[in-house]
């Protein structure tokens, strides 16, 4: 398969502790207060961890509901973790893993305009990072900002990617990388989970060079789940690490081409190809154990 002419003239968005968790360097400007309903960037922009020196990076969730969305793939809430189960989780483990499936639900009821979902997401999201330790991250000024633009999708997916920059900060800064890794992970498992059930409702090419491509961002949520030690984390680890070795029989061929500018848009063009085997055996696989992973993450009473 191959990926040709692919736009890098994105929207951002970003994978969110979802649109609260704001650190003291202050609320952030809605989309009107910018001058611009979505900011471009040259693409959507990947997670950044800085751990013991070494820097992870990871999709951002929200690249794969846009993918979804532009896919034509309808709205469904039955994917996601139901949000009034938040009160479950009782320890700052869980409580992180499903924070991060939480802000990529939040990101995504926003990306398809659910007014009413996002409310009760946003509940969920502040419910567990108050109980995280969070809550000096959060300002009145941005919860009125969140509540009046509840209902305009660009501004909400301005705040999520603007709210999780700040937070992710304020957890660097008080040496809580851990949690940030664990949001990361419970990140990137959601979207994997959005990205194997949109496949099974309408199998483009583009969802599933998506999944087949995860191989280095899953290398990168094995070594940051490693890297902190935890004692809660030895199945998870071990789960991962059966993921990754179904992706070793995954094979990709990348053949460069120079990239193009067009001045006038100011947009470049990646004129490079990509191509990945992947068989509907190996999907399969790959959506069982994402499953199994996910089951244990969101319905632990721990």
């Amino acid at each position: 398969m191959n990926i040709k002419n692919i736009k890098l003239n994105t929207k951002v968005i970003a994978l969110g502790l979802a649109s609260m968790l704001i650190a003291s360097c202050g609320a952030p400007k809605t989309a009107d207060e910018t001058g611009d309903n979505m900011p471009d960037t040259d693409t959507v922009k990947a997670v950044a961890l800085n751990v013991g020196g070494k820097l992870f990076s990871v999709p951002s969730p929200m690249q794969t509901a846009l993918l979804i969305q532009k896919s034509g793939v309808s709205y469904d809430k039955s994917i996601l973790n139901a949000g009034n189960k938040n009160g479950q989780y009782s320890s700052d483990y869980s409580r992180s893993l499903n924070l991060g499936i939480y802000g990529a639900d939040l990101g995504y009821v926003s990306m398809y305009n659910q007014t009413q979902d996002a409310i009760g997401y946003l509940g969920a999201v502040k419910n567990l990072a108050d109980k995280i330790g969070v809550s000096s991250a959060f300002d009145q000024t941005t919860m009125k900002r969140i509540s009046d633009n509840i209902s305009n999708k660009d501004s909400m997916l301005v705040l999520v990617g603007l709210a999780y920059r700040a937070s992710d900060s304020y957890l660097k800064t008080n040496k809580r990388t851990e949690i940030s890794s664990l949001i990361l992970t419970g990140g990137w498992i959601e979207s994997m989970n959005f990205s194997i059930l949109a496949y099974n409702k309408k199998p483009t090419d583009g969802i599933k060079y998506r999944i087949a491509e995860q191989k280095q961002a899953l290398g990168s949520i094995i070594e940051l789940v490693r890297s902190h030690n935890l004692p809660d984390a030895g199945e998870l680890t071990k789960q991962l690490e059966e993921l990754a070795k179904i992706y070793e029989g995954i094979s990709a061929k990348y053949n460069f081409v120079e990239p193009t500018t067009d001045e006038t848009k100011k947009t470049t063009y990646i004129n490079s190809t990509t191509e990945i085997t992947i068989s509907k055996e190996q999907i399969e696989q790959i959506a069982a154990k994402i499953t199994a992973i996910r089951d244990a993450i969101i319905n632990t009473k721990s």
